[in-house]
């Protein structure tokens, strides 16, 4: 009896940690917005409390919104690496915004994490999930690019599709980059979806 009950706790400890850790699941929400389909625009709140709406960002080539957590860290070891394109981006007209849909992380909390990282453009916050639930986004990070007609034309990770991690030194940009630099010339992204890898959204 001992030794089930054993197993019992061992099986919810392990399901516990995929949770926090992300690994994905058949329960997750599946992307409800399709490659090549036009993304409806949303406004949400700035972790400062401005609302602040998607087609804002009107005339820009391209736009990346990344859902985004300040506790995870899947998310966070790639703080770095969106900063770095956010940066070398803007010149060339793209935008990016953060979305946080954590019930966990309010909004104070999510202004501070911007500030600390040194993220360098807006992070809205996501009460009650709902743009995360109109959209399927899962975990973070997670990113949905769209062209300048706001037509979704890459899903996925920024750069852990094929090697998962949570150490900024092996995070990369390596999926999201090729999608940006073949929106912006013009060119069909050669992969248009990848898996995002993360801590799973924590929902309301």
């Amino acid at each position: 009896m001992r030794v089930i009950r054993r197993l019992g706790l061992v099986a919810i400890l392990s399901g516990a940690f995929a949770v926090w850790s992300g690994c994905t699941g058949s329960d997750l929400p599946t992307p409800k917005i399709k490659i090549g389909e036009k993304m409806a625009d949303f406004t949400l709140p700035d972790a400062n409390g401005r609302p602040l709406s998607l087609y804002e960002f009107k005339g820009k080539k391209a736009v990346a919104v990344i859902f985004i957590a300040t506790r995870c860290p899947y998310s966070n070891a790639f703080n770095h690496v969106m900063a770095k394109l956010a940066h070398e981006y803007a010149d060339r007209g793209v935008a990016f915004v953060g979305i946080n849909a954590n019930k966990t992380e309010p909004a104070s909390e999510v202004a501070d994490h911007a500030r600390t990282y040194g993220l360098g453009f807006s992070v809205l916050k996501d009460e009650g999930n709902v743009v995360a639930d109109r959209l399927g986004a899962s975990v973070t990070p997670e990113v949905f690019l769209l062209d300048s007609t706001w037509i979704l034309r890459y899903h996925g990770a920024l750069g852990s599709s094929q090697q998962p991690t949570t150490k900024p030194e092996e995070a990369t940009d390596a999926d999201i980059r090729p999608a940006l630099d073949a929106v912006l010339a013009g060119q069909p992204v050669a992969r248009p979806e990848t898996k995002a890898f993360g801590c799973t959204i924590k929902r309301i």
